[in-house]
């Protein structure tokens, strides 16, 4: 009873999930990839080989991903976007069913979103910065759709519910690169845009800047703190994080760091092995929220903030 009560009296710690970000600093759990150019080294039928012994690797790394994250009070995971290796390149890519025993492959990360499921653990992904929706390459356009066509694939497997991209460049004219941005977006296919959603970044598009695109198109804004406080706009952390928070129809998903020399330090935008409990904005306690800790030190800056949290 005396457990019940005291949960009951502190509710940010079970509305509040921590995230962690792809891979691990010092758990024997490994990711695999690798590179076009050793695949394009090899005959078809031994890349096609290679290729789904990869996958089925990565596959397994995310089962035992997941199973460390329900162990340790981790709430969420992000997979990394290589976790079908080079799957969109040009030369080297391929589609699933041209590998051995893609069937397998597909059910054994069927299975890590039956785990995730049962273990409330959310999962998502965060495309490679060369994902730019409001690029006026054509190229780089056609290799973003491809791109995220792929990770919304692998996302409805495993149950994820996010597909996070930057806003991209302004090219000269934000004004003209947001009109861009919205228009690519409604074209989006269903698959990729029922997942989508935006973050502000340290360079370019605040939060300011993002809001109205995300109000326009129904995309949730995924809100960096650390970018905005590298970037300000105007808004308090406070006004933002509750605007961002009203562009959600389910649990809102932020993002935060801390700055690896402080932030009077000479770039504040690069993150720090683990996170400073005092850049955890009090506005984010006591409602359901995902943060994804963008830390190097992995698990183990996970560890320590959940540890820290506790306390407060």
């Amino acid at each position: 009873m005396a457990s019940k009560t005291k949960e009951s009296a502190n509710p940010a710690k079970n509305a509040l999930r921590l995230g962690l970000c792809c891979q691990f600093a010092s758990e024997p759990i490994k990711f695999r990839t690798t590179t076009v150019t050793a695949m394009l080294r090899l005959g078809q039928t031994q890349r096609l080989e290679r290729l789904a012994e990869l996958c089925r690797i990565n596959a397994d790394a995310l089962m035992a991903a997941l199973q460390f994250c329900a162990v340790h009070g981790i709430g969420a995971f992000r997979i990394n976007s290589q976790i079908l290796p080079v799957k969109t390149h040009p030369m080297a890519g391929y589609e699933m069913g041209e590998l051995p025993g893609s069937a397998d492959l597909v059910a054994r990360f069927r299975q890590c979103g039956e785990f995730a499921r049962q273990h409330h653990l959310r999962l998502s992904f965060h495309p490679d910065q060369f994902v730019v929706l409001n690029s006026p390459n054509p190229k780089t356009l056609e290799h973003s759709l491809a791109e995220l066509a792929y990770q919304a694939e692998v996302a409805e497997w495993v149950g994820a519910d996010t597909l996070n991209v930057h806003g991209g460049g302004a090219y000269g004219d934000k004004l003209g690169a947001l009109r861009t941005l919205r228009q690519s977006i409604e074209r989006l296919p269903e698959p990729v845009r029922s997942r989508l959603t935006l973050e502000n970044d340290d360079k370019i598009y605040t939060p300011v800047d993002l809001l109205p695109v995300c109000a326009d198109t129904g995309v949730p804004l995924v809100y960096d703190v650390h970018h905005h406080r590298c970037l300000p706009d105007g808004l308090s952390v406070a006004e933002a994080t509750e605007q961002a928070r009203t562009t959600w129809k389910s649990e809102p998903l932020f993002h935060l760091s801390s700055p690896l020399e402080g932030w009077d330090g000479p770039k504040p935008e690069r993150h720090h092995d683990y996170i400073d409990v005092a850049d955890f904005p009090r506005e984010w306690l006591g409602w359901p929220l995902t943060v994804e800790v963008e830390a190097k030190a992995k698990e183990l800056a996970v560890a320590k903030l959940l540890a820290e949290l506790g306390k407060i």
